[in-house]
């Protein structure tokens, strides 16, 4: 019996020390006009393997606990509107990481590839005037410059293109300072990047 006792007691205290080391997931989604969207669905992926969903409440907000230290991509999604994706989304242990208010979602504009991104400095200030370069990267690795734009005084971008699947290069450059983001696109949806720059 006193060994029966034993092994219930270890079996709960590995459980709680494996929940101990997991992090989370939180944030709002809004529309594209800026109001809360309730009941939007927020999944996170691995490999292609949907592991776990939540809901946002009736201020858009959600909370997903219990996920393993890693890298995810997040789909947040609502009937009537474009699914959205973030890619390489990392969790960290014990910590909750904090997505803001930027997953939006827009009226479903149909089989459209809808790349939607934001810049930052290194201090999270949006970069109004930057410019926005977009590749399409092939297989080989050869590219193909598809578009050039600048960023808004909010600091995004928006660029659409015909769906199919492919890889596209996001570049943003200000003030000397560059960086670059890839997007696997495999559907029609809306692909959300955040790229920041350290300005000297």
């Amino acid at each position: 019996m006193k060994n029966l006792v034993f092994t219930i007691a270890v079996i709960v205290l590995a459980a709680a020390g494996t929940f101990a080391q997991t992090g989370g997931l939180k944030g709002k989604v809004r529309t594209s006009d800026g109001d809360s969207l309730p009941g939007a669905t927020i999944t996170v992926r691995q490999v292609g393997e949907d592991l776990k969903s939540v809901k946002t409440d009736k201020s858009g907000k959600f909370l997903m606990e219990g996920l393993k230290p890693g890298k995810y991509n997040v789909v947040f999604s609502k009937n009537g509107y474009s699914t959205g994706l973030m890619y390489n989304i990392e969790v960290a242990s014990k910590k909750t990481r904090d997505l803001g208010d930027r997953l939006i979602l827009t009226v479903d504009q149909g089989n459209l590839v809808i790349i939607n991104g934001s810049a930052y400095n290194q201090h999270g200030f949006a970069l109004y005037g930057a410019k926005v370069k977009i590749e399409e990267v092939f297989s080989d690795g050869s590219t193909k410059k598809l578009d050039t734009g600048y960023t808004s005084r909010s600091g995004e971008f928006t660029f659409k293109y015909p769906e199919k699947v492919t890889k596209y290069r996001v570049t943003v450059s200000a003030k000397g300072a560059e960086e670059s983001k890839e997007i696997e696109v495999e559907e029609a949806a809306i692909y959300r990047v955040a790229i920041s720059l350290t300005i000297k």
